[in-house]
């Protein structure tokens, strides 16, 4: 018989210690910017290390630097909008930001920047659909689940990561 209980472990990290979720297939469904109360998050999952090894290693590869593209299969449970929504996130690269109108616009609905702030905010799998990367219009830093100052931080080590070495010579001649 094949188990259809997810998988669920910890991951260590500099930002804080975060719990991940996979489905019998290997596919993530959540990540949680705190890994505190993570065993209520699904009562019937099981611990298993072994089963998000792979999303431990890319995590450490993005804490690391060496990382701005997470190769990881998700499998977030959302309405068709949220996907949407959440699909359009994974645009915006490493180390840049976008505006929730910007997001608005890129799915289609210009007019909806509250809508895409809500699907944002419920984005199950943080960091590696970068959230963190959506600003207000004015350029301010805005909600997010694992506080201001994680998303701070986390913008923070992209910059610090997404200079490039010719771009620093260049800046400096």
């Amino acid at each position: 018989m094949i188990s259809t209980v997810d998988r669920w472990g910890v991951i260590e990290t500099p930002f804080s210690t975060f719990a991940a979720w996979v489905d019998t297939r290997g596919r993530l469904t959540r990540f949680n910017l705190r890994a505190r109360g993570a065993a209520a998050v699904d009562k019937s999952a099981v611990p298993d290390e072994r089963a998000i090894a792979d999303v431990r290693r890319q995590i450490e590869e993005y804490c690391a630097g060496e990382r701005k593209v997470f190769d990881i299969e998700r499998a977030a449970r959302g309405s068709a909008f949220q996907h949407e929504v959440w699909e359009a996130l994974m645009r915006i690269p490493f180390g840049q930001t976008a505006s929730y109108g910007e997001v608005a616009k890129w799915v289609g609905q210009p007019h909806a920047a509250r809508a895409v702030g809500a699907a944002n905010a419920i984005n199950p799998i943080s960091i590696i659909v970068p959230c963190h990367r959506v600003i207000g219009a004015d350029g301010s830093l805005t909600g997010y689940g694992g506080g201001l100052r994680m998303k701070k931080a986390l913008l923070a080590h992209e910059a610090r990561f997404s200079a490039r070495a010719d771009d620093l010579f260049a800046a400096a001649g």
